[in-house]
């Protein structure tokens, strides 16, 4: 997500807190930003009101006592992120009587009626809704099929009538909405691969017949400012009460999600990621957005999707195993599983402070966790409780039983180490005093930014040779050398020595 921005301002925010803060440098470094925003397909009139209001903060705000001036320049540019996206509003305007009716619109490709299926289970899930999905979209071949599918999938029925118009078949679910127990109709209306007069003609009588209580835009955030266009002649002829934001976890420029609110005046209510329902409809967040953005990560958004995911009483163990030095392969090979139900993997690295950086250039694929998985699983139970007794017999079957190189078994086995050596150093801090408590608070966030960059390493380790990045200096890696295997080999030897005279 935003892969190219968050490049640009990490190259930028890089040089701005090692200068000294002038009025020059300051006019310089928006320039730079001025040149990523225009990159990342951002409307013009947004970046001059965004630029002159970051310059009238920076150039007018008082330095704040013991604070970086250039750190508090990039905390301007956050703030005013924030604000361009916000503020929050992911409230819908559920009805006490009769059902409430939202109405999705938007162009044909921008993920809609995936959306309104996922919206659909997040009503339920999330407000314990009764939801009805409405098949209006009679234009595109096999829509009413689709969403008959993705009914069928999440337990939510779906209303159509062959061969009757839109408005009329909008009409009839609202009407039949609450004989089936129904609390909320998700009308899924068509869309075209332009905004066209028909089509615009069409929407405008549903939404005069059904009345929605709702209207969002569904808008494809890859397009860039096609979406911002489309999202403002919507908003001309609908009165639009939100925008969702679709293909988040895209190769997004960011311009859709930077311009969309500015332009149009409507909060984005949410942020779709994800072609499948597997996939998120969370809450937008601009502050999160912004971080991101940045290159700061998310945390509030990455334990808002695990609290959804993981039994608390299951990561209060976790936890105690990680600080005790207790936690093994197979919790390992658990979390793994767990993390596979939080969706994509690049999406959630990313909001792990500081590891953005670090995926440049890395195409993270999900089905690289079935590599990790095939790994442990060929290892017995003793093997995951005690890694250190795998010598090269044992390596060489497991990789033969995953069907892997040796190399990925043996790089496996020694980023869990060195994970497990990073989690011994965090459990023993506990100096004493305020200023030792703030020492240690300070060496665990370091401790655990490490232990992030050591699991996206284990993840990296069990790529294909030919899907792992390629250094940018030096010569290219051609795996251990014949002193290495040696080394390895002879420290083996004195284990095996070692754990026979025990």
């Amino acid at each position: 997500m935003f892969e190219s921005i968050t490049r640009r301002f990490s190259g930028i925010f890089g040089g701005i807190v090692r200068k000294k803060i002038s009025e020059k440098n300051i006019r310089d470094t928006l320039k730079e930003i001025r040149t990523a925003l225009l990159e990342a397909d951002v409307s013009i009139d947004v970046i001059k009101s965004f630029l002159a209001r970051v310059e009238e903060k920076a150039l007018g705000g008082e330095v704040l006592k013991g604070v970086n001036p250039g750190q508090q320049f990039i905390y301007v540019v956050y703030e005013e992120l924030a604000g361009l996206m916000g503020p929050v509003d992911p409230g819908i305007a559920f009805q006490k009587q009769g059902p409430t009716v939202i109405l999705m619109a938007g162009l044909q490709g921008s993920g809609k009626t995936t959306t309104c299926g996922k919206l659909a289970l997040k009503l339920r899930r999330d407000h314990k809704r009764k939801p009805l999905l409405v098949a209006a979209d009679v234009q595109r071949p096999a829509a009413i099929e689709q969403l008959k599918k993705l009914g069928e999938q999440i337990g939510v029925p779906v209303y159509s009538e062959p061969g009757q118009k839109p408005p009329a078949i909008c009409r009839n679910a609202i009407a039949e909405a609450p004989r089936r127990g129904c609390d909320t109709v998700i009308l899924d209306t068509a869309g075209r691969l332009h905004i066209d007069e028909e089509m615009m003609a069409e929407v405008r009588e549903v939404a005069r017949v059904s009345q929605p209580h709702e209207v969002f835009l569904v808008c494809d955030a890859m397009i860039g400012q096609d979406a911002v266009k489309s999202a403002r002649e919507f908003n001309e002829e609908l009165e639009l009460t939100g925008v969702i934001l679709t293909k988040l976890d895209g190769d997004a420029r960011g311009g859709a999600a930077l311009s969309i609110k500015e332009v149009t005046g409507k909060p984005i209510k949410f942020a779709g990621v994800g072609e499948k329902l597997e996939g998120t409809l969370e809450e937008f967040r601009p502050e999160g957005m912004a971080q991101r953005i940045l290159g700061f990560g998310d945390v509030v958004g990455l334990v808002r999707e695990a609290q959804r995911h993981v039994d608390e009483e299951e990561a209060r163990k976790m936890q105690d195993k990680l600080l005790g030095n207790t936690f093994t392969l197979e919790d390992f090979l658990g979390s793994l599983r767990t993390l596979k139900k939080m969706g994509s993997i690049k999406n959630l690295l990313q909001m792990v402070p500081g590891m953005s950086a670090q995926l440049d250039g890395l195409d993270v694929d999900d089905n690289d966790l079935g590599r990790i998985e095939a790994v442990i699983q060929s290892m017995t139970a003793k093997e995951r409780q005690r890694p250190e007794i795998l010598n090269t017999s044992r390596r060489d079957r497991i990789a033969s039983g995953a069907g892997v190189p040796r190399v990925e078994v043996d790089d496996l086995i020694k980023q869990f180490g060195m994970m497990r050596k990073l989690m011994d150093g965090v459990g023993r801090t506990g100096k004493k005093g305020p200023m030792g408590k703030m020492k240690d608070l300070a060496q665990a966030r370091k401790k655990m930014s490490d232990i992030g960059g050591m699991m996206h390493q284990m993840m990296q380790a069990t790529q294909p040779p030919q899907a792992r990045p390629k250094a940018r200096k030096g010569p290219a890696s051609q795996g251990p050398s014949r002193e290495e295997i040696k080394r390895r080999r002879k420290l083996e030897r004195q284990n095996r020595r070692k754990n026979r005279k025990r």
